[in-house]
């Protein structure tokens, strides 16, 4: 799916609390360095998993559902397989009134879930990564979608 560099740039713009279903307490899964990543840009990440549901990341508390998230959110980002979408949606849009993105990361995607999502008003972006993104956009991504933090004139 292409998606414009305005509309991401928009998304991660508005967004300021992200609830991320299917975080992982292990360091090397994508789902534990792409929230840490986005709580260390500023974004208020709250983490869902009903597997490590009251243990602590970043310091918060793991919750095991959407509806135990109290307040809303803007963006739902999703760390879960394709077929598990459909129930994410349905409950984030009973629970977030508001709501404003659902975003499902790499390799995910549900065309009917996303429909669902959009006929309500809230913008789907699939097969993406915020974090990857938001590097990209604001010119931290470098070969290899690393951001090294070194500097060198090795070409």
């Amino acid at each position: 799916m292409n998606y414009s560099d305005a509309l991401l740039k928009e998304i991660l713009t508005r967004t300021k609390r992200i609830a991320v279903v299917g975080v992982s307490l292990n360091q090397v899964r994508p789902s534990y360095y792409v929230a840490r990543y986005l709580g260390l840009r500023g974004y208020s990440v709250i983490p869902v998993n009903p597997v490590h549901e009251g243990a602590q990341v970043f310091g918060r508390d793991v919750l095991g559902s959407l509806s135990q998230i109290e307040g809303g959110v803007d963006m739902v980002d999703i760390f879960r397989r394709s077929e598990a979408v459909p129930e994410i949606v349905e409950e984030a849009l009973a629970c977030f009134p508001d709501l404003q993105t659902i975003w499902m990361q790499v390799g995910v995607e549900h065309a009917e879930a996303a429909a669902m999502a959009e006929a309500r008003g809230v913008t789907v972006i699939q097969n993406r990564c915020p974090k990857i993104e938001y590097q990209r956009l604001h010119g931290e991504l470098r070969m290899g979608g690393f951001a090294t933090g070194m500097i060198s004139s090795k070409l």
